[in-house]
């Protein structure tokens, strides 16, 4: 049986995410590296997710994963105009769907880069 774990790399591998909003749970809540407060739902988890995987697109690989059950860690190293970014996707499913993802980046300089990218994303995206 695939799981969301096993769909979610494929999406990042190949840097097509279309059937990620039913990979996602109608609670899920997302946890970004720079917004303070949870994403709560479905709508704006999925608008962060998606962004996410066009700014990280050039060069995304995970490098390390554990999974235990319905909980999952997933290193990934990637460039962001000649930086190095390191971090962690957490991942937690129910009932094969992801109900949590939460994101860490390093170093401070990769969280900036990221900032400004996902915010200019995200603000393309609304239109």
């Amino acid at each position: 049986m695939t799981t969301a774990f096993d769909s979610w790399i494929k999406m990042m591998e190949v840097g097509n995410h279309e059937g990620l909003w039913e990979l996602l749970d109608p609670d899920c809540v997302f946890w970004s590296p720079i917004v303070h407060t949870p994403q709560e739902g479905r709508p704006i988890s999925h608008a962060y997710l998606s962004a996410a995987g066009h700014v990280f697109k050039d060069g995304f690989h995970y490098t390390r994963t554990a999974i235990d059950g319905d909980y999952g860690v997933f290193e990934f190293e990637c460039a962001m105009d000649g930086i190095k970014v390191n971090g962690v996707d957490i991942i937690t499913l129910k009932e094969n769907l992801i109900i949590e993802f939460k994101v860490m980046v390093r170093p401070l300089k990769a969280i900036n880069m990221v900032h400004q990218k996902m915010m200019a994303m995200l603000q393309e995206t609304k239109g």
